[in-house]
């Protein structure tokens, strides 16, 4: 599968709102809070695929930006919602950047899609100064609900999901990676229905009400099987 305009038409994408106040305008909001709490203002920030440039372009005003991503359709587009960010076509297992070049690196939603997904973790902790942040985000093999939706798991339905990982292997090669996780939790449960019988609606309202107020508050509070991803918060040792 190649990366290209058309994946932007498929698969998970092509439910995706970019209007204000859609889900996806408030993942953006959610990681751009995760990045002000934890990264420090100033210093150099990478978004690793940065798609279309929604969530790096928010960070422009905190953070010296840059932004990778296979897709340079995705790049120029980009353009349009970004100012200053140094955008750059690349992949994630062979990072064109200097050692300990970044104060912050968010990768959300990558390392699923990668053939040698260690090999681009490990890029991660040498791109990363020390005490600097990683915030990497990945489908939770370990969701609760997860057995309720089957084959129809939202982590499945992406044919290029080839790095389907529990959250214990993450987090194994994130520490390898000279990395110390500093919070691991969940999102939610987003993915309705779950259950057939109930409507949609009413489920995404009982289902995903935590997820959304975690979303809305900006506090990463669900426990990591809460939810449909794993997010992991680290810093780089000295």
């Amino acid at each position: 599968m190649s990366f290209d305009e058309n994946y932007f038409s498929t698969h998970t994408y092509e439910n995706i709102s970019f209007a204000k106040y859609s889900m996806y305008w408030w993942s953006n909001r959610f990681y751009a809070i995760l990045a002000r709490r934890y990264g420090k203002r100033g210093s150099r920030l990478l978004e690793i695929g940065s798609g279309m440039g929604h969530l790096i372009g928010d960070l422009e005003a905190d953070f010296d930006t840059s932004a990778l991503d296979v897709n340079h359709w995705a790049l120029v587009q980009s353009r349009e919602v970004t100012d200053t960010t140094d955008l750059n076509t690349g992949s994630a297992e062979r990072l064109p950047f200097a050692d300990a070049s970044f104060g912050v690196v968010i990768i959300k939603h990558v390392v699923e899609h990668l053939r040698d997904p260690e090999l681009a973790i490990s890029e991660l902790g040498r791109i990363i100064a020390p005490n600097g942040i990683l915030i990497l985000a990945t489908p939770n093999l370990d969701s609760l609900l997860k057995p309720l939706k089957g084959d129809a798991w939202i982590g499945y339905q992406d044919p290029t999901h080839i790095a389907l990982k529990p959250p214990a292997e993450w987090l194994s090669m994130i520490r390898s990676a000279d990395l110390s996780p500093l919070k691991v939790f969940s999102d939610g449960f987003w993915d309705v229905p779950y259950i057939s019988i109930i409507p949609a609606m009413l489920q995404k309202l009982f289902f995903g009400s935590l997820g959304g107020f975690q979303a809305i508050v900006g506090i990463p509070f669900l426990p990591l099987r809460w939810g449909e991803s794993i997010i992991v918060v680290a810093e780089k040792k000295v």
